[in-house]
């Protein structure tokens, strides 16, 4: 895997919002991109994969590619393993408290999360514990709160929908 780079695609509101994807298709068009290793976990838009390409042309072709085959409007966060085990290292709270439910919100542009940060500063943190991390955002609602907090109404506005997504730490800990 010389010269490789494992990536991890998120891709926002597959299988949640309308727009249905199997599996299988998935990887298939991940494979008809030219990309190694292709796994998929979970059927909510989770890849993982590898590829020789830079990040920014791997992104744009696999958006292009996702548009042209299901006819919708694709939009992924493009991360790497790497650094998605660097986010589940550096999670800020007790990612083991089972009344919490460990979040993490990722963005194609940083500007989104610093704009929640501040619509969110004054939340109550015991409702909406919210850290900022290195172009993540953590969050860790109690369980079985995560759409009706203060916080969770706010990420849920149309303008965050095209720059957000969000992933549980589980989640992450499976893509690793």
């Amino acid at each position: 895997m010389c010269g490789m780079t494992r990536y991890i695609a998120l891709l926002r509101g597959v299988n949640v919002g309308g727009v249905t994807i199997r599996s299988a298709d998935l990887r298939e068009v991940f494979a008809s991109l030219g990309f190694d290793e292709v796994r998929t976990v979970l059927a909510s838009g989770n890849v993982v994969f590898a590829a020789s390409a830079p990040g920014d042309r791997v992104k744009a072709d696999i958006e292009r590619a996702l548009g042209e085959r299901f006819g919708y409007d694709a939009w992924i966060v493009l991360t790497t393993v790497e650094r998605v085990s660097a986010v589940i290292d550096d999670f800020p709270f007790d990612a083991e408290d089972d009344e919490r439910q460990p979040w993490v919100i990722f963005a194609s542009d940083a500007r989104a999360l610093d704009e929640l940060v501040t619509a969110a500063s004054d939340l109550d943190p015991a409702v909406d514990p919210l850290r900022r991390g290195d172009g993540v955002l953590y969050w860790n609602p109690v369980k079985g709160t995560t759409g009706d907090t203060p916080f969770a109404k706010l990420l849920a506005k149309a303008r965050y929908r095209p720059t957000t997504t969000n992933r549980n730490l589980r989640t992450l800990r499976r893509l690793v």
